[in-house]
């Protein structure tokens, strides 16, 4: 994820257009030449609720290199590999970066001013290696198996991960979830979502998916809520942990979380076959 700051930033009180809220949005959480005008709290609430909008369009380019690769002859390895690059192209590789950095964070052992200092540092530690490795090695490994069982089957799972990890972050900036620094994209989210919104979402969402998984029947459409579910689980389990050992949100964490959740949501999508 990536920041900015509006040249003439308005009121804090005047109220965020819908188009504030994508351009936040796609903004932050892509590298989409996306210019953000706004950089306040209400035009944060917009863009953290739409984040799972960019999840969809992340996916769907996901999806479609896969099935491209797939088409021009490529194996389901390869298909693999070329859907979870995508995201990572997108974002700059900042999901990934966050997880690495998390993971030396919470495996430091450190008190928690310290483990902060730690995630800033731009070197990966043993901890953030080992994460990232197995992480990567999951998700290949998950889309390689759906892609060889069907090519129908690899496009929903790398869109349905690619949703749920960005949904992901719109419940991590829910209300009462508090920023561990004063500054950065953290401190801009942090408990921007009202409650209610998030839970509207997590809800959509799962149903989205059932429809989706429902093309293979009521097993299909079990699997695809389950994946977003558990994805949503998992991660809001990791940021649990985040926020007692560090005192709240940062960049970093939601780069986790995003990752935790796809990773998941795909281990979900490969269970049952």
């Amino acid at each position: 994820m990536r920041t900015s700051s509006p040249s003439s930033p308005p009121s804090p009180a005047s109220p965020a257009s819908p188009l504030d809220g994508l351009r936040f949005a796609f903004g932050t959480l892509t590298v989409l030449p996306v210019r953000v005008h706004r950089w306040d709290r209400a035009a944060a609430r917009g863009g953290m609720l739409a984040a799972g909008l960019v999840g969809l369009v992340a996916g769907v380019l996901s999806a479609g290199l896969g099935l491209v690769l797939l088409f021009l002859g490529a194996g389901p390895l390869l298909a693999a590999v070329g859907s979870v690059a995508v995201p990572a192209v997108l974002t700059r590789g900042l999901h990934l970066d966050g997880l690495a950095d998390t993971a030396d964070g919470l495996g430091s052992g450190k008190p928690a001013e310290e483990a902060l200092r730690i995630m800033k540092r731009s070197d990966i530690g043993p901890f953030g290696v080992l994460t990232l490795v197995l992480v990567l090695l999951a998700q290949v490994a998950v889309l390689a198996q759906v892609y060889d069982d069907a090519w129908a089957r690899g496009a929903a799972a790398a869109v349905t991960a690619a949703v749920s990890a960005r949904l992901a972050l719109t419940l991590a900036a829910r209300g009462g979830v508090p920023a561990a620094r004063p500054e950065g994209l953290g401190a801009a989210v942090a408990g921007v979502v009202p409650v209610p919104g998030a839970l509207a979402l997590t809800a959509l969402c799962a149903a989205g998916a059932a429809a989706w998984g429902a093309g293979s029947g009521p097993q299909g459409a079990l699997r695809g809520a389950a994946a977003v579910l558990f994805a949503l689980g998992a991660a809001e389990l990791l940021l649990r942990r985040c926020v007692r050992r560090f005192g709240g949100v940062t960049g970093d964490v939601f780069g986790a979380l995003a990752e935790t959740a796809a990773t998941t949501a795909l281990v979900v999508l490969a269970l049952g076959h």
